[in-house]
């Protein structure tokens, strides 16, 4: 209860109106004026489905080709022998350790000069060769699959993608969709990207539209809180029906579970 606390209250205040949330400063859960305005004024002031949109756009597009990127390089990584494997993870890793904010000015001249500013393209690039995180959690995790699967796949003639394929692929799928999970969710909820690349309302990406809200609707935050609560309740329902979904492999990789010698 603790935890669905916040979730519960954020749902309550969307259907408060804002002189009740402005003379009330108790925290309750039951609105004493239950109003659904927020949600037909909220589709007004912004144009809520073109971000939601957006949004998705980038991250099927992120999530299903840097996905794939990511744990085909895993799998070199994890099963492969060639020069200067070490050396190379080591560097991919070492770009964990580089703030955003210490790349964003050339990769912000760079993207102008290409006429990619005010798209969603820089967005979507950077995501489409992988994610350093989720290389290096998939790499610890296909390590505990015994090498004899992929040393008998070899004698009989199977290529490596094939291996990565039948045999990796159904085995690590479990930490894949935990992986999907957590990257969905980055994506979801950046704000500092999107708010930099994109200028015009029309191409803003959810989230940054509904951080602009109360600068949009007028007043102070705490007049418009309600019609803010209403646009974070519909945000977050593509997260909920996405962790429902992929609830069963995130739990099971969580416990690691994988085949042993």
């Amino acid at each position: 209860m603790t935890m669905l606390y916040p979730y519960l209250w954020m749902l309550s205040t969307s259907f408060k109106s804002s002189n009740e949330v402005v003379n009330n400063f108790d925290v309750y859960l039951i609105p004493k004026e239950f109003t659904f305005a927020n949600y037909p004024r909220l589709l007004k002031i912004i144009p809520f489905f073109r971000g939601f949109m957006n949004t998705m756009i980038i991250e099927l597009t992120v999530i299903i080709v840097g996905t794939f990127s990511t744990a085909l390089g895993a799998f070199a990584f994890a099963k492969m022998r060639f020069k200067g494997k070490n050396v190379i993870f080591l560097i991919l890793l070492s770009g964990m350790m580089i703030p955003f904010v210490v790349v964003l000015t050339p990769q912000f001249t760079a993207y102008n000069k290409l006429g990619l500013f005010d798209t969603l393209w820089p967005l979507i690039l950077p995501g489409l060769f992988g994610n350093i995180g989720m290389l290096f959690f998939l790499k610890q995790y296909m390590q505990t699959i015994p090498d004899s699967l992929f040393e008998a796949a070899k004698i009989e003639g199977a290529s490596y993608f094939r291996m990565f394929f039948e045999i990796m692929m159904p085995v690590a799928m479990p930490a894949i969709a935990a992986q999907i999970v957590f990257w969905f969710l980055g994506i979801w909820n950046d704000i500092l990207g999107p708010d930099i690349y994109l200028t015009r309302l029309e191409s803003k990406t959810l989230q940054v539209m509904i951080k602009y809200l109360d600068s949009q609707s007028g007043g102070g935050t705490l007049m418009n809180q309600p019609l803010i609560m209403a646009g974070a309740v519909l945000s977050s329902i593509p997260t909920l029906l996405l962790y429902i979904l992929f609830q069963k492999h995130f739990v099971n990789s969580m416990l690691l579970s994988g085949i042993k010698e």
